[in-house]
């Protein structure tokens, strides 16, 4: 192992690989800042350019963007409450308030900083765990993805930070939207009124900025309109004022420790990746709090956890791919085209036929993270000043960045649309006290649990007991049970002891 890494750190400590690697972070950040484009965009107009590249200088790149998207879409999360990338949508929650009260710095810098920590983690575990791990992750057929995606979806009812019935009912709209577009097994059109625009369904980013973005736009000239315009908040003077302080750090690391452990996991299942290691983890987090009630409302853990998740699953998702040669997510199936490229099939064969390839990208993430650091940290002050521009003129950005975002998808004006629909929901949602977190959860996982319960039903003939003789099923259908149990049992226990129950919302 030792000498292994040692080659890879050779490899990466190269001087034209320290390049790529630098600009593959630099050109990560900023398209996680531009919602809309995402790692997988860019990766696939940037594939065909590294054909003239070393192999190992391309994948160190590709790879660098991917993890420093992660980053990007925080800046624009927390600030302006665009998620830059899906996997931080979660972060607007609780990231977007803490920056309204004036803690943008300290959201931005514990986001930082675990983001390190978990990518560090996730990059030791890469390099000892690699080869077991694959072979778990092939353990995962339909029904284990199904029995993943409805524990995910419970966790819908632990997102919300009122009303339990308004969070199902997020849940199921989430699922109703996701249904449109291509029938997954049989290729029927649902939903699509007859319009070509609507054979993909509906994309997860223009969904994310019009709820997220330009809902919160429409909440802000409302407020404007009234006559009571939203409190702006100063950035300090100092840098070290932005930064955490040891209060924050005591309460944040702990869910920078379980949100790496989630995320790494849970990026190396097939169809798991950085978007539900986030949703998990800000789960995780509210359940372990002993005041729930803060999520929502500017609680620093739920953003270094899902921070931490989504930066650590991005390292879980190379185990697959360099030990197995299987994708667990699109930009992994193009990190694949860009081997192929090469001549080069990744897979149990590449540790030994190419051992330079694999520990170079290895070690690679463990100098990406701390580029990503070093870059990042030190931008936090000239971030948060974004922050002190007018909203008369913010306003009017934070949309052109929307518009460009959507329509830099496809190409299309009917994404603008739909964007400027999903804004005016996002806004009544907002209004009437409805929660948009479950539904983002539910819309993403929901195609992907259908796909996987059919597929699981037709390999059983219809016989749903598949999800239970299984043992992986088992335990996630399980835990699932637990979870929906949990009010009940918790209540049958304070009454058993003489507390009074508290009332349900």
């Amino acid at each position: 192992m030792i000498e292994n890494l040692m080659l890879g750190f050779k490899v990466s400590f190269s001087f034209y690989n320290l390049v790529y690697c630098f600009v593959g972070c630099m050109l990560g950040t900023l398209i996680g800042v531009l919602p809309g484009l995402g790692p997988t965009a860019t990766i696939a107009m940037l594939l065909t350019l590294t054909y003239k590249l070393d192999l190992t200088s391309s994948v160190i790149m590709l790879a660098g963007i991917y993890y420093g998207a992660q980053y990007g879409g925080t800046i624009t999360s927390v600030l302006l409450k665009i998620p830059g990338e899906a996997s931080t949508v979660v972060t607007c929650i609780d990231g977007y308030q803490m920056a309204q009260q004036g803690k943008a710095g300290k959201a931005l810098g514990i986001a930082a900083f675990g983001s390190f920590i978990a990518g560090s983690v996730g990059t030791v575990g890469l390099s000892l765990l690699a080869p077991p791990l694959s072979e778990f992750a092939l353990a995962f057929g339909p029904p284990e993805y199904a029995a993943l995606m409805i524990l995910g979806l419970t966790l819908v009812i632990y997102l919300g930070s009122g009303s339990v019935t308004k969070a199902i009912l997020m849940g199921v709209l989430g699922m109703v939207l996701g249904t449109a577009g291509m029938d997954p097994v049989s290729g029927i059109e649902r939903f699509t009124f007859g319009s070509a625009s609507m054979m993909e369904g509906f994309n997860v980013a223009v969904l994310a900025m019009g709820l997220f973005g330009i809902g919160e736009i429409l909440g802000m000239a409302e407020s404007s309109l009234a006559g009571s315009p939203p409190e702006r908040a100063r950035s300090p003077k100092r840098l070290w004022e932005l930064l955490p302080n040891k209060k924050e750090w005591r309460v944040s690391i702990a869910p920078i420790g379980r949100g790496s452990i989630i995320g790494f996991f849970l990026g190396i299942v097939p169809g798991g990746g950085a978007i539900i290691a986030s949703f998990a983890s800000y789960a995780v987090e509210k359940k372990f709090s002993k005041h729930p009630e803060r999520f929502g409302k500017g609680a620093i853990e739920g953003v270094a956890g899902p921070e931490s998740a989504n930066n650590s699953a991005v390292s879980g998702c190379f185990i697959p791919l360099l030990t197995l040669g299987i994708p667990t997510n699109v930009v992994m199936a193009l990190l694949i085209g860009a081997f192929m490229l090469h001549g080069v099939t990744p897979g149990p064969f590449i540790m030994k036929n190419r051992p330079e390839v694999f520990w170079g990208v290895i070690t690679s993430m463990y100098i990406g993270n701390v580029i990503l650091l070093i870059l990042n940290v030190p931008m936090i002050k000239f971030f948060v000043k974004i922050l002190e521009i007018p909203a008369v003129i913010l306003s009017p950005l934070i949309v052109l960045i929307c518009l460009i975002g959507a329509y830099s998808l496809n190409n299309n004006p009917f994404d603008i649309v739909l964007m400027v629909v999903f804004g005016g929901v996002g806004y009544l949602m907002k209004k009437f006290d409805y929660e948009l977190a479950p539904l983002m959860l539910a819309f993403i996982l929901g195609p992907m649990l259908e796909k996987s319960v059919r597929q699981s039903l037709i390999k059983a003939q219809g016989n749903p007991m598949i999800f239970f003789t299984r043992p992986i099923s088992m335990v996630l259908m399980g835990v699932t049970i637990l979870l929906i149990l949990s009010p009940l049992l918790m209540r049958f226990v304070r009454q058993q002891h003489g507390r009074p129950v508290e009332k349900e919302q």
